[in-house]
């Protein structure tokens, strides 16, 4: 009898843990996002088991730089974040930002070494995930695999479309293709695709697009004069959508 005693608080342990699994991941809003949809709860327990949530980043906290040693990768839970890479010339240039539900340091893997450094562009947290451990799992976890293919290919497509973007566009089409593509991103997320806050500078908006901060300025002055959006501070609003669309090219 009192073995069983004994062994029935581990038991409620055990299953506590695994509850407490289920409500860190399975109850997070972006589990769809960034998990595979359909993992066990067995599989899910253990994913879980290797995430490291972070404490709170602040405006302007180097997540990783490229002198970072490489070992985890990271999901963006809350806040957004930058990522730069340095030019010969010392300039800096802004390589992408990151939202919600949104990998970073993907491009390290090959390289087993960080590409870039990232920043929190405002109070931001992550979850980190081992990549030496993530890798075990995949082994076993056909689906976590597939995640992982999926989201280097959605890499390499967004850094072909970076490429059309500042290679072929005007500056004007230049602009609205970002703001849509804002649009688009936090749409995934659940969030309004016509409201959000530019959590970037227009600073980074421009060095992100290679155009002058004057050209970014005198674009969003036009674009508010025209009606295609309002802008208070960080708040924006996207107004007319289908123009925007057309103005794309």
């Amino acid at each position: 009898m009192s073995q069983l005693n004994n062994v029935t608080p581990l038991f409620r342990d055990l299953a506590k843990v695994e509850h407490d699994h289920q409500i860190a991941c399975q109850e997070c809003a972006l589990y769809r996002l960034c998990l595979p949809l359909g993992l066990h709860n067995n599989d899910l327990a253990k994913l879980d088991s290797i995430i490291e949530r972070s404490k709170s980043l602040t405006r302007g906290q180097s997540l990783f730089s490229a002198e970072t040693p490489f070992k985890s990768v990271f999901v963006v839970r809350s806040g957004c974040f930058k990522t730069t890479v340095d030019a010969v010339d010392g300039r800096e240039q802004v390589t992408g930002f990151y939202f919600p539900g949104e990998f970073i340091g993907m491009d390290a893997i090959y390289q087993q070494a960080y590409q870039s450094s990232a920043k929190a562009l405002e109070t931001s947290t992550v979850c980190e995930l081992p990549y030496d451990k993530l890798q075990q799992f995949s082994t076993t976890i056909p689906q976590l695999q597939t995640q992982m293919l999926n989201r280097l290919s959605k890499e390499l497509s967004g850094d072909k479309n970076l490429m059309f973007l500042l290679g072929k566009k005007t500056a004007e089409e230049k602009l609205a293709t970002f703001l849509l593509s804002l649009s688009r991103r936090f749409q995934e997320r659940g969030f309004s695709a016509r409201d959000f806050q530019l959590s970037m500078s227009r600073g980074d908006i421009a060095n992100h697009l290679g155009l002058a901060i004057e050209t970014v300025s005198r674009l969003f002055s036009r674009f508010q004069d025209e009606g295609l959006i309002r802008i208070h501070n960080k708040a924006l609003t996207l107004l007319d959508i289908d123009k925007l669309k057309q103005l794309c090219g």
